[in-house]
């Protein structure tokens, strides 16, 4: 698959979920408004966020696929990591508005709520529509290794929960209307709405620290090691080191040192270099690497004797 139909993918997948957060967020909305229950509104606020980040997913997918420029030499890969920081805040602004409602409800105001057959409809139908483009998206961010993807794949795996949640408050509340002394239970939809509240401060936080590590520029736990083998499995190389590594959006830019024998030429060391490109590229795609090769201080022979006796 060449380079514009990849990109037409990725646009394709961030444009249906789009598409699915805006029938999903007035649908919430109307049986939330019409049947008082805060659950399903705060549903419909979770949904509206989703409505935000799906918009902003795609927006930062056709930003990301521009090419490097004079003013963006790393390309334009953290437009993805930007938009997924904007989308913590928004969803930890909407979870303290929720928890503050729940609060409300929970000691201090009295709302009846209904549990109509509407409600389990809606809340079914999220389920159903938020696993199909999860599953979706996740394919596309696996396959692109889109960073943005792969955050709006994982936030709505969570509506998942975070709808079955709901049901569970408004069977509560079913139970508590048909039921003699369970009047305890009509404030199980005020739980649900902490419950749901609870799940997405834990996912905004999990994604947040994640956008901010990679805005900072903090290489993948692990990645400098793997990078280290690969490159000293090259023939003629004798070690490296001085590996930095920046990702960039789906891109990682690796830049590093090698060490040789002084007495290669440089045909031969340029060579090299190309060989530890490639075989780096096999692990790590896509990426852009650079190679710097500097001579052994000692000839190779002897320091490859020395490092054997270290080991």
């Amino acid at each position: 698959m060449n380079n514009l139909e990849a990109k037409k993918e990725k646009r394709a997948a961030a444009l249906s979920s789009v598409i699915a957060a805006i029938g999903l967020t007035t649908f919430k909305l109307i049986v939330g408004l019409l049947t008082n229950s805060l659950g399903i509104l705060a549903e419909a606020a979770h949904s509206g966020l989703d409505l935000v980040a799906a918009a902003m997913t795609y927006f930062a997918v056709r930003v990301s696929d521009k090419p490097a420029d004079k003013e963006h030499p790393f390309g334009h890969g953290k437009i993805e990591n930007l938009s997924a920081l904007f989308e913590t805040v928004l969803l930890l602004a909407t979870s303290a508005w929720i928890i503050y409602e729940a609060v409300q409800r929970l000691f201090f105001v009295s709302v009846k709520v209904e549990a109509s057959i509407w409600s389990f409809i809606v809340m079914g139908t999220s389920i159903v529509i938020d696993f199909t483009r999860s599953r979706l998206l996740s394919r596309a961010a696996i396959k692109y290794k889109s960073q943005a993807l792969e955050a709006d794949a994982l936030h709505f795996s969570t509506d998942i929960w975070s709808s079955s949640v709901v049901i569970l408050g408004l069977i509560g509340l079913s139970i508590a209307s048909r039921i003699p002394g369970l009047d305890w239970m009509h404030k199980a939809d005020s739980i649900a709405a902490l419950v749901v509240a609870v799940i997405v401060i834990y996912i905004s936080a999990e994604l947040g620290w994640r956008t901010i590590s990679a805005l900072l520029d903090t290489a993948p736990r692990g990645l400098a090691e793997k990078i280290e083998k690969v490159a000293a499995s090259v023939p003629g190389v004798v070690d490296a080191h001085a590996i930095r590594i920046r990702p960039s959006g789906a891109h990682t830019f690796i830049d590093m040192h090698v060490t040789m024998d002084g007495s290669v030429t440089l045909k031969e060391a340029h060579a090299a270099t190309e060989l530890i490109e490639d075989a780096i590229l096999k692990e790590i795609s896509p990426a852009d690497v650079t190679v710097h090769v500097e001579p052994a201080e000692i000839p190779v022979r002897s320091q490859r004797k020395l490092m054997r006796l270290k080991r």
